[in-house]
């Protein structure tokens, strides 16, 4: 059995909702049980945002997760949040370029990734969360990146579609990361 639940979090404004939804897209279009459950303050922009993709080959039977496999961090309130959930073995990921501090488990997997600073370099912050899109798709396999593309062109606006080029320079420079 196939199974992923991985929890994305960071300030509203960031991209982690968004990010979220090409996840269970790109899931989705390899064939895929997929939930994606948002949570959010009620501020939005600045405030907390995070959300939950459950990815499997069977049907899911709670969106909620307790334990997660992955968590994505892009803030120090988020990898303090959520990190005691990551399962052992599990696998933690962060923007290094805001998150300042590692994690204490020796148990999980961590890649601290400068996903803002690559985002800047690319012209666009929007791209940091699709840096650690890639370095998750790498680091687990849980989905790749042809389905990624094809997921861009149905999340994405169509007024968005000449980012799509841009994101999966950044998708990449995440997997490469990754293979290091």
């Amino acid at each position: 059995m196939i199974d992923y639940s991985i929890i994305l979090a960071g300030f509203g404004g960031q991209g982690v909702l968004s990010a979220g939804k090409m996840l269970a897209e790109a899931a989705l279009i390899e064939g895929k049980e997929v939930s994606w459950f948002p949570s959010y303050g009620p501020e939005m922009r600045g405030g907390t945002a995070n959300c939950s993709v459950v990815i499997s080959d069977q049907v899911i039977g709670s969106p909620v997760i307790n334990d997660t496999d992955v968590l994505i961090a892009l803030n120090r309130p988020s990898l303090e949040k959520f990190e005691k959930q990551v399962k052992p073995g599990g696998i933690i990921i962060i923007d290094s370029s805001l998150v300042k501090t590692g994690t204490t488990r020796k148990d999980v997997r961590f890649f601290p990734i400068p996903s803002s600073e690559i985002a800047n370099e690319l012209g666009n912050m929007a791209y940091a969360t699709v840096v650690l899109l890639g370095c998750l798709s790498a680091a687990s396999g849980c989905f790749m990146r042809e389905a990624f593309e094809k997921a861009l062109y149905d999340v994405l606006p169509e007024r968005r579609h000449h980012m799509i080029p841009s994101n999966l320079d950044a998708f990449d420079q995440g997997v490469q990361l990754v293979k290091k």
